[in-house]
């Protein structure tokens, strides 16, 4: 049995109670933090050269139960911001009108350059900030608001004036509290 295996098989014979209990403080329900601990210590074992003495794999092990569990926590409340966003409302007539703005829309930046098209999509649809944008797609920040700013006016000239557009693409960092976005 490779040294790893038998670590794991330590560690859960030892101190897999002590683990599920951790995490179900974390969770507040019995069946989650087992679930937790599950999910970490796959993720932690899967890399089985880290894991070589039982004590330090159980602090490694504990540590993933919190990254997993704060992980997850930000997920949810990512998704309970946007969740309205996908559900239709009771009183909507129906997908028709939805459907031709979504269609019109994504023929609209269908015809963007693709820097331009990329930095639309990270802002407004992953809803990076000017700066997250620059790092992930490796630009400078006052690219970026260029990109925005000429995407834009691209958009507007295609669908007509869009709803706040100077308060989410043109002036985007240009003040403090601007800037966080």
């Amino acid at each position: 049995m490779p040294a790893w295996e038998q670590v794991l098989d330590e560690l859960i014979r030892t101190r897999g109670a002590a683990l599920v209990r951790y995490a179900t403080m974390l969770t507040g329900d019995a069946r989650s933090g087992e679930d937790l601990v599950q999910d970490a210590v796959v993720r932690c074992f899967s890399r089985q050269y880290a894991l070589r003495e039982a004590h330090a794999a159980e602090a490694y092990v504990r540590r993933t139960i919190l990254t997993l569990f704060v992980e997850e926590h930000r997920r949810r409340r990512r998704w309970g911001a946007v969740r309205h966003l996908l559900a239709r409302a009771d009183d909507e007539p129906g997908p028709e009108p939805t459907s031709a703005a979504r269609l019109d829309v994504q023929s609209a930046v269908a015809t963007l350059a693709p820097r331009q098209r990329a930095v639309v999509v990270l802002r407004f649809y992953d809803d990076l900030t000017v700066p997250e944008i620059a790092r992930t797609l490796g630009l400078a920040d006052g690219t970026v608001k260029r990109y925005l700013s000429e995407a834009t006016e691209r958009l507007e000239r295609l669908l007509g004036p869009l709803a706040d557009a100077d308060d989410d693409i043109h002036l985007v960092g240009t003040t403090p509290e601007r800037s966080a976005r």
